[in-house]
Order: structure tokens, then C-alpha cells, then sequence
């Protein structure tokens, strides 16, 4: 039988996805192990168009998506609602997680700066593969407390860093990779914790990893 949308415990969290290949298996068991969470992965656009009525009601939205070009609010019915959905976000005090290559999406837009507070998303370089180490900036935050250096397999970006009014959780001293690998920040209303970390499923096995991914969902949630 299914579970009513409302009636769980449970921290709701949308994962939204688009215009970037993954390992589709392995990046839902990596959510499927989160015990606190329940999770719906969906589409830009479908969590955009909510059908169900239901966005408003996620207590976490994920993204992991890789849009490149401007939402302008006019076009087709399903890209119509984009922007003005996600202008929505930090209206209310839902929790907002951005994953990887979500952080250089909409490189032209402002917006998109205020939520994730990373200026520079339109020159980058990746580099797939890199074995670095990874340093806790904060050994005393919620998302972070408990935690040592760790070594981890995964692409790093090199590109500006976050603005001042972010506060840098972990670490790398790496080359090639941008220093901050996690922060978080203010978006008007909303808790904002963004990942530089997780490429593919090298980074999804960590153990370390796998916890700041959880422990940053519940935090964006209020739970922790």
C-alpha cells in the first residue's frame, strides 16, 4: 500500500536532476541508504511543472542538475515553469543542497549565485579522478562534527571560491581543485549547504562522504 505523501516522518527530499549523465544505479542507492530520508528523484522540469502539487511540501530539494543556459520564464510548457519555480526558493525556510555539478549551473544568472554563493560558474576546469585530501574546517559543525581528514577519489573543479558570507566546512589543499570543498550559507529564508564533492559513485562509496551528504540534508532540513 502506498504511504500517503504527508503522513511520514521521514525528511522529504526531492532530488532534482538534468542535462548531465550519471550512474543512475549507484546515485540512487546512495540516497536509498539514507534511513532518515524519504526520496523522490525527478526531472528539472518535473519538479518545475509539480503535477502533484506537492513541491512546496519537500522538506529538502537536492540539486543535481547541470543547466547551462538562463531560464527565462516564456517557452515550451514544460520550461515555462522553471524559472519562476525555482524563484520560489528561500520564500520559505525549506532546505536547499547543492551537489557537484549543480554548483556551476546557470553560470549567468545571479540568482543562482545568491543560493549557492560561488560567483564564478562560467570558466572552470574539471579534473576527473583526483585522489585528494580532504580537511575539516569546522570540527564542531552539525554536518561536520566527528569527522578527521580523509582521502577521496572524485572530479574537482578549479574556480573562484565562495563569497565571504559562506561558511567553509571542509577543505583541500589539492592541485588541482578550488580550497573550499562544502559550505554553507543564508539564502533569504533557506538553509543552503553546497558540496563541491560527488561525482560518480568513487565519491558515493566513501563512507565520510556518504555522511556529510547525510548529515547536510538533515542539517538543510532542521533536523540536526
Amino acid at each position: 500500500m502506498l504511504q500517503p505523501f504527508d503522513t511520514t516522518s521521514r525528511v522529504r527530499t526531492a532530488v532534482v536532476t538534468g542535462r548531465h549523465p550519471f550512474d543512475v544505479p549507484n546515485f540512487h542507492m546512495l540516497f536509498h541508504h539514507i534511513p532518515e530520508i524519504e526520496y523522490y528523484p525527478q526531472h528539472m522540469e518535473d519538479w518545475a511543472c509539480d503535477a502533484a502539487g506537492v513541491r512546496s511540501r519537500y522538506d529538502v530539494v537536492v540539486f543535481y542538475h547541470f543547466h547551462r543556459e538562463t531560464p527565462t520564464g516564456e517557452g515550451d510548457w514544460w520550461d515555462a515553469p522553471t524559472k519562476p519555480a525555482l524563484e520560489t526558493l528561500g520564500t520559505t525556510e525549506q532546505g536547499i543542497v547543492v551537489l557537484h555539478h549543480a554548483l556551476l549551473a546557470f553560470p549567468q544568472w545571479d540568482f543562482w549565485t545568491d543560493v549557492t554563493g560561488l560567483p564564478q560558474r562560467e570558466e572552470f576546469g574539471f579534473h576527473i579522478g583526483e585522489k585528494l585530501q580532504v580537511d575539516v574546517a569546522d570540527p564542531v559543525h552539525p554536518i561536520t562534527r566527528g569527522l578527521d581528514s580523509w582521502e577521496i577519489t572524485d572530479e574537482t573543479y578549479t574556480t573562484d571560491e565562495p563569497t565571504d558570507d559562506c561558511h567553509v566546512l571542509l577543505t583541500t589543499d589539492h592541485d588541482p581543485s578550488m580550497k573550499a570543498l562544502a559550505w554553507t550559507r543564508q539564502y533569504e529564508k533557506s538553509p543552503v549547504f553546497c558540496l563541491q564533492l560527488g561525482h560518480d559513485n568513487l565519491a558515493w562509496s566513501e563512507p565520510n562522504f556518504r555522511t556529510v551528504l547525510q548529515n547536510g540534508i538533515m542539517w538543510a532540513a532542521g533536523r540536526i
